[in-house]
């Protein structure tokens, strides 16, 4: 995983490897993925929505289209992340739409949100206020959850690597993951506090 992938905004040509990948059917992309855009994702959802459950139920819903969708991104259309953004966009007027009420959709432009690749002085203080609570929360795991997820993630190490390096087996790696990243989406949504 490149050094920056931790910062609050991911590189385009990551996300788009990783569309890449969800498009052939990985999991460990997806959830690479989710990791990676769904606290920006969220705040888009957030902001139009303006109701928290609301939000979390649209971007599950973006990310559900975008396991789908993903063999339908072109790169030559668009950012990846401007993409998917659309995507969850999308998911959040069709929520205001259901809810059918006369209020007016926010004037807001959730693809505004979606930063040019050079990151203004309050994206970096916003970004080191995420990796702040970032570390908070990498604390609160169970130490082996938190070895398996730094040697993926942070050390680049695949699934199998990790299996073999802390002599576990293979499922049990993975769900030492998937379990670690659900625990970091709660705390990272709640902003930190551990446990």
């Amino acid at each position: 995983m490149p050094a920056d992938s931790a910062s609050k905004f991911p590189h385009s040509e990551r996300v788009a490897w990783l569309l890449g990948q969800i498009a052939l059917g990985s999991r460990e992309a997806f959830t690479e993925l989710y990791a990676l855009t769904g606290g920006l994702l969220f705040a888009i959802a957030l902001r139009i929505l303006r109701d928290r459950h609301a939000a979390e139920e649209a971007l599950q819903e973006g990310f559900v289209k975008v396991w789908r969708q993903a063999s339908s991104y072109v790169a030559a259309r668009s950012k990846p992340l401007t993409w998917m953004a659309t995507v969850v966009r999308n998911c959040c007027l069709d929520e205001l739409r259901r809810r059918n009420s006369a209020a007016e959709v926010p004037a807001y432009d959730a693809l505004e949100a979606i930063p040019d690749e050079s990151p203004t002085p309050v994206e970096h203080a916003a970004a080191n206020a995420d990796v702040r609570v970032l570390r908070e929360c990498l604390e609160g795991l169970e130490p082996v959850q938190q070895q398996a997820l730094t040697l993926a993630f942070f050390q680049g190490l695949s699934h199998s690597e990790v299996a073999q390096h802390l002599a576990q087996p293979l499922g049990t790696v993975k769900s030492h993951i998937r379990r670690a990243l659900m625990w970091l989406q709660r705390c990272m949504q709640r902003g930190g506090h551990g446990r």
